[in-house]
């Protein structure tokens, strides 16, 4: 049961300040608010406050702040939204993205305080590891003894035929070695659980006749830093995993216009779920990233030029200050509503693939993370 509290408070904590920026900026701008929701309706319960209904609605995937006049109506109302300028529009459409990438930024530099999991290197710089330090793998070869192994990003080799391994250079010394032999891999991929692949190294086209397992090998531990440093840290991680964040979209988007279907890494809400678990098991300061990383990718996600997100949205304002009139309120509102029902089918999808992958012991899975 903590593992569905956890999720629902981190879920909570991202569609809170999301929606708190949309709610704050139109505020400040002079908008009237009619409804600060959580989740989708249909509605679970509704208090009034002022002229603000605040409500728990039954589908957890997300919140709106519905503003006066924000589809197109009420143009000659001074506190409606299609009565301002295009840049308080602009900005109120853009202020939830904001907050969570701020809200990222926090995360990570509180993150930072308290030690979080970092490359290592033989220099730290001014911060000073605290934890265990651990060999992890940062990416697998196509076609390789550790792809066909099932050993994937994220897992922490302990030991090499039963003997511990606390450098990734001890693990390819060992290899180098024993190149012609069947080697034993134990490696973790949650806190507890220790796992076993048996690998015989090979020589791949990318390993200059070499005989290798075929994995690109990482050290990490968890780096502490000082107050002030913590927060330019923060700031830097910030940048560098929204930068990775929107190139991974580029990405995927462009594989579904090319054909290519959806990635086998993309996780719908069971997915978070059960990593939220893992992160959890791993300790604070790894949940503490993992929610920044939400934090960002619902940033990016939202920012997409998509009907029904704060991308598509901003996207129609800005057609119709080139336009210089007011777009098709019906035909918007359809767009919109379209855009939203395909985001739905999308989420469903994603989510029976989740159930997939974890496959017919999912239910297992899950009560074993309470």
């Amino acid at each position: 049961m903590l593992t569905v509290i956890i999720f629902l408070v981190i879920l909570s904590l991202l569609v809170f300040v999301h929606e708190a920026g949309h709610f704050i900026t139109a505020k400040k701008s002079g908008m009237s608010i009619e409804e600060f929701g959580f989740g989708f309706p249909p509605r679970i319960f509704g208090l009034k406050k002022g002229e603000t209904t605040y409500s728990i609605n039954w589908i957890p995937l997300g919140g709106f702040v519905k503003i006066k006049g924000e589809n197109g109506e009420l143009r000659n109302e001074p506190d409606s939204f299609s009565a301002q300028t295009f840049f308080k529009k602009a900005v109120v459409l853009s202020s939830g993205v904001l907050m969570n990438v701020v809200l990222a930024f926090v995360l990570l530099s509180v993150g930072f305080m308290i030690g979080l999991p970092s490359a290592v290197s033989d220099n730290v710089g001014h911060g000073r590891i605290v934890g265990q330090l651990k060999v992890q793998i940062s990416g697998v070869m196509k076609d390789s003894p550790a792809e066909k192994a099932g050993l994937t990003i994220g897992d922490w080799i302990k030991k090499i035929d039963n003997q511990d391994i606390v450098t990734s250079q001890e693990l390819q010394n060992y290899i180098k070695e024993h190149a012609d032999q069947t080697v034993v891999l134990t490696y973790s991929r949650s806190a507890n659980a220790n796992e076993t692949a048996i690998l015989k190294p090979e020589s791949l086209n990318s390993a200059n006749g070499q005989k290798v397992l075929g994995v690109n090998l990482i050290q990490t531990g968890a780096i502490k830093y000082d107050f002030w440093r913590s927060w330019l840290n923060g700031a830097m991680a910030t940048i560098n995993l929204l930068w990775r964040i929107i190139y991974s979209f580029y990405d995927l988007i462009k594989s579904l216009i090319l054909g290519h279907g959806l990635s086998a890494d993309l996780s719908g809400p069971v997915g978070v779920a059960y990593m939220t678990g893992e992160a959890a098991r791993l300790g604070f300061s790894h949940l503490l990233y993992f929610a920044a990383l939400l934090s960002l990718n619902l940033a990016v996600i939202n920012f997409v030029p998509f009907p029904a997100l704060d991308g598509g949205r901003l996207l129609f304002i800005i057609i119709e200050k080139i336009r210089r009139r007011p777009n098709n309120q019906k035909i918007e509102e359809i767009i919109h509503g379209t855009g939203f029902a395909l985001l739905m089918l999308l989420v469903f999808i994603i989510t029976y693939r989740d159930i997939l992958r974890y496959g017919g012991n999912f239910i297992d899975k899950i009560k074993n993370l309470f």
